[in-house]
């Protein structure tokens, strides 16, 4: 139990690294389809679709009603997410699945979530369930190239492993 405490937030750090990338993903995207939106208007547009896609919208008034008033324009694009996220769907579909084990080892079930992104084209059905080193590795991996994190040093690896 103690080290499932333990490994709960580092998964969740991973996920939260992924979220980061899709955001970015996402309002590049949008950035190239609505020139004409400022900003500002872009970033709340793409973080609303990254709550939708892990199921956690915002709870802060201005978001909420962000999302209450441009509710069509979010849900049109929920449709191209898919495409928008295509290089980047194994993170995607594993970030998806660590956060849906981590929240039923809290007691909550989001097996709609999973399902949600199924039909927006964004989970990889067929592919395994990653294991919590391996899908830690890839978003090392993932985060460094996008400049999110530092990449491991190899004393920093020795010192973990043992």
């Amino acid at each position: 139990m103690a080290f499932e405490s333990k490994l709960i937030p580092i998964l969740r750090e991973g996920v939260e690294i992924v979220k980061m990338i899709s955001f970015k993903k996402i309002k590049d995207s949008l950035a190239k389809k609505y020139p004409e939106l400022e900003p500002p208007i872009i970033g709340k547009f793409a973080g609303a679709l990254v709550n939708t896609i892990f199921g956690t919208p915002s709870q802060e008034e201005s978001f909420v009603v962000f999302a209450r008033n441009h509710a069509d324009l979010i849900a049109k694009e929920q449709t191209s997410l898919g495409g928008m996220l295509e290089e980047i769907r194994i993170p995607l579909t594993d970030a998806l699945r660590i956060q849906s084990l981590c929240d039923h080892q809290e007691g909550l079930d989001n097996t709609a979530i999973l399902q949600q992104a199924q039909e927006l084209g964004i989970l990889l059905v067929d592919r395994d369930l990653p294991l919590p080193h391996s899908f830690i590795e890839l978003i090392r991996r993932l985060g460094s190239g996008f400049g999110l994190l530092l990449p491991p040093t190899p004393n920093t690896d020795a010192a973990i492993s043992h």
